[in-house]
């Protein structure tokens, strides 16, 4: 059974995602433990958290996941290929989304619980997401979470010429920002992150300055505008901290932008005076996006139906897979053995052994090329007889 959980900006605010996200390590700690979890993989980004699971024969109708969607099978799977073609995004077409699943794919392989199932079925997200958007528009001048938060910005300080800005968090999200920002022809950007030489070095792309996070007080006291984009656990802007830190005639007139989860400000602190802005106020500018762009969105929904065809079909596959390697292993043993015999039969071929070796190879190929087609026709049918009676008919004892 292939199962997926996830909360996301569709089903919660950022507040319950906060919430929930937490809670969602538990439920799968409890799944763990009580279901014969074979597989899975997690995604977790800015707005969303999500877990894939592979499961072994059982019933899940007592499965304890109030606060989740929860979908199982094809559902799960289209949801997933829809995911990486950037449908299922707050802004609509966005390419983060695939880089994102690409590397919880590379994540989870390495960790070694991302098995045949899952690769496939990633793999194949991965090809549509690159599908849909080399045949599609969706994501021809489309926003990014940055670009979005640069925005928000924007709609309170107007044009942000000769605005300082201070990005906090150096990592993929802060990247997006900062780059959306280079083009606003800034007074300064001042980038800081806990890692130092990673705000170093986006600093030196984006021709502003980095500093080290304990002089984030003094780069505060200085900004117009503050985004901020960690992958902290708990905030890192509380409303004492902006308090003791931002003169009051100062605070009035800055505009903090939160595009972290969990945040990385605080809620209180627009009780300060700050013009605070989360990942909620994102929402009608993705709504904005996504009407531009809903010609695109039905040209990459027919995309993913098709694919969709094609990879319950791959999986079908998988299912006659050893039956299929077993043959051709067994087949090629054969293939050797009597080409080896036959060589030392003829003796001296003047360098024609290619010759007959290459027609073994041919011969054996067409022998069990209809056999193959047909076992993979019967998984793709859920003919278990024809798969069962080839089990035993191409058992290794039974023809070597």
């Amino acid at each position: 059974m292939i199962l997926n959980i996830r909360v996301d900006h569709k089903t919660a605010d950022i507040s319950k995602m906060e919430r929930s996200s937490q809670k969602l390590e538990s439920v799968f700690n409890n799944i763990y433990e009580k279901y014969p979890v074979q597989e899975y993989l997690k995604i977790n980004t800015c707005n969303r958290a999500e877990i894939y699971l592979v499961l072994g024969e059982c019933s899940i109708e007592n499965l304890q996941c109030d606060d989740f969607v929860v979908e199982t099978e094809d559902n799960a799977m289209e949801h997933l290929l829809r995911l990486s073609s950037g449908l299922e995004s707050m802004i609509l077409g966005e390419d983060q989304i695939l880089g994102q699943i690409k590397d919880a794919q590379k994540r989870s392989v390495k960790e070694g619980c991302c098995g045949e199932v899952l690769n496939t079925i990633f793999i194949k997200a991965i090809h549509v997401g690159q599908v849909v958007r080399k045949k599609t528009k969706i994501n021809e001048g489309s926003l990014s979470i940055g670009s979005a938060a640069v925005e928000l910005a924007e709609s309170v300080h107007g044009d942000l010429k000769c605005k300082k800005v201070l990005v906090i968090g150096a990592g993929k999200m802060g990247t997006l920002v900062a780059k959306a920002l280079v083009e606003k022809n800034l007074k300064a950007i001042v980038v800081a992150n806990r890692t130092h030489d990673r705000a170093v070095e986006l600093a030196r792309e984006l021709g502003g300055s980095a500093i080290h996070f304990d002089k984030l007080d003094e780069a505060m006291r200085d900004a117009d505008v503050v985004i901020s984009a960690t992958g902290a656990p708990h905030p890192i802007l509380t409303y004492q901290k902006v308090k003791e830190v931002v003169p009051s005639h100062i605070i009035s007139k800055m505009v903090m932008v939160d595009i972290a989860n969990p945040r990385d400000i605080e809620e209180d602190v627009s009780k300060l005076g700050v013009k605070l802005f989360n990942i909620d106020d994102l929402r009608d500018i993705a709504k904005r996006s996504r009407e531009m762009r809903e010609t695109e969105a039905s040209d990459a929904e027919d995309i993913v139906k098709n694919e969709m065809k094609l990879l319950k079909r791959s999986l079908k596959h998988l299912e006659v897979e050893p039956i299929i390697s077993n043959i051709r292993i067994t087949a090629e043993n054969i293939r050797l053995n009597e080409t080896q015999k036959a060589f030392k039969m003829l003796g001296d071929m003047n360098g024609n052994e290619k010759i007959v070796d290459d027609l073994t190879k041919v011969v054996v190929e067409r022998i069990f090329y209809d056999v193959i087609k047909n076992l993979k026709e019967a998984a793709e049918n859920d003919e278990k007889n024809v798969i069962e009676a080839a089990e035993t008919i191409f058992s290794r004892k039974s023809w070597l």
